[in-house]
C-alpha cells in the first residue's frame, strides 16, 4: 500500500558529504513520524534521526552537528543531509515512515536501504 524508494547512497572518501532520499509513494493521506536508521555489519539497527510532522528533529548523540533530517511534505519526501562523514558511518540506512492512508488505517513502512561507504 505504501512503498518507499531511498537514494542517494554510494561511496564517498571520510569528510565528504551525501545526501539520501526517500520518496513515498501509495495512498497515503498524511505522514507523521519519519526517520533514519542505519546499520552497519554485524550490528543491530540504531536510529540516526527522527522528524515529526511540526518539523521537530531529534539526532543520536553520534550524529548530531553532521547530519540533518528534513522533509518536503508536498513531496512525501524526507532527505538525511550527512556531511563530515567517518567510516563508522559506513552502514545501510533505511528511512522508516509512519502515517495515515486513506481509508482511513495507519501504515508503518520501510525502504529497502541504501548503502553508504566512507573511505578512510
Amino acid at each position: 500500500q505504501v512503498q518507499l524508494v531511498e537514494s542517494g547512497g554510494g561511496l564517498v572518501q571520510a569528510g565528504g558529504s551525501l545526501r539520501l532520499s526517500c520518496a513515498a509513494s501509495g495512498r497515503i493521506f498524511s505522514i507523521s513520524v519519519v526517520g533514519w536508521y542505519r546499520q552497519a555489519p554485524g550490528k543491530q539497527r540504531e536510529l540516526v534521526a527522527v522528524i515529526n510532522t511540526g518539523g521537530r528533529t531529534n539526532y543520536a548523540d553520534f550524529v548530531k552537528g553532521r547530519f540533518a533530517i528534513s522533509r518536503d511534505n508536498s513531496l512525501n519526501t524526507v532527505y538525511l543531509q550527512m556531511s563530515s562523514l567517518k567510516s563508522e558511518d559506513t552502514a545501510v540506512y533505511y528511512c522508516n515512515v509512519r502515517g495515515l492512508l486513506y481509508g482511513p488505517n495507519v501504515f508503518d513502512a520501510w525502504g529497502q536501504g541504501t548503502l553508504v561507504t566512507v573511505s578512510s
